[in-house]
């Protein structure tokens, strides 16, 4: 098969599986931020590495839900430097200094993401916001995630402090297609199915806010007749608190 086709041909099994196994999971977490936003909390998204891109995914989007609170610690992305970011991510310790700074609240929701679900930073986080009465919900591989120790001092992995844990179904290692005469795989998985998770929830949360009277606010996209004036009424009342915006 035509590689590009057979990428495609496994993201699609991918959607299949998560449609099968993860559904009530989705429709969980969607109740869950639902809850929050009615009663005033916020919604917090943090990953690591590549896995910051799915807090962008929710962020300041066209159709997304506005109260959401991206944690984008540049250090633990890529633009400075992919190095660092990936021992600095096996930090324990680091999550708390993230929790504080970021004004995390009991009542709140925190989206986490990693696909191995095994290092330090993350978890730390995590682990923390169970602690402190945020509802926590995991996005992560269980296949990945249980194929190795945990790098965190618990001994622990992220789904293990999860209020709710959505596996995105992927393979060990994140890349899927096997090239004959190459000894390693290509083409991850875990961004396109994580942002179809990601906006599966969206989709179920608002339609939730709506069913109970609930006044969604949702941004439009910049780029259609009317929707700087919609979006820039939300960017002031967040502005303050809501550091990204």
């Amino acid at each position: 098969m035509n590689k590009s086709l057979e990428y495609i041909s496994i993201i699609q099994s991918l959607i299949k599986e998560v449609i099968a196994t993860q559904t009530e999971k989705i429709d969980g977490a969607a109740r869950l931020i639902a809850n929050a936003l009615e009663s005033g909390r916020r919604v917090h998204a943090f990953g690591t590495g590549h896995s910051h891109m799915l807090a962008e995914e929710i962020f300041y989007r066209a159709g997304g839900i506005v109260n959401i609170n991206p944690i984008l610690e540049t250090s633990l992305m890529l633009h400075e430097s992919a190095s660092k970011s990936t021992r600095i991510e096996r930090l324990s310790g680091y999550g708390e200094i993230i929790f504080d700074h970021y004004g995390l609240q009991s009542g709140d929701v925190l989206l986490v993401f990693s696909n191995s679900g095994r290092n330090g930073v993350s978890i730390d986080l995590a682990k923390l916001a169970a602690e402190r009465g945020l509802h926590v919900i995991v996005i992560t591989n269980m296949k990945h995630s249980l194929s190795g120790a945990s790098r965190h001092l618990s001994g622990k992995r992220l789904y293990e402090f999860a209020e709710i844990n959505i596996d995105n179904c992927g393979c060990v290692g994140d890349a899927c297609v096997e090239i004959e005469g190459f000894n390693r795989r290509v083409s991850p998985t875990s961004t396109v199915i994580g942002a179809m998770i990601l906006n599966a929830i969206t989709a179920q949360a608002v339609q939730m806010m709506v069913d109970d009277g609930f006044d969604v606010e949702v941004f439009s996209s910049s780029n259609v007749d009317g929707g700087d004036e919609i979006n820039n009424k939300f960017i002031e009342k967040y502005k303050k608190e809501i550091k990204s915006l």
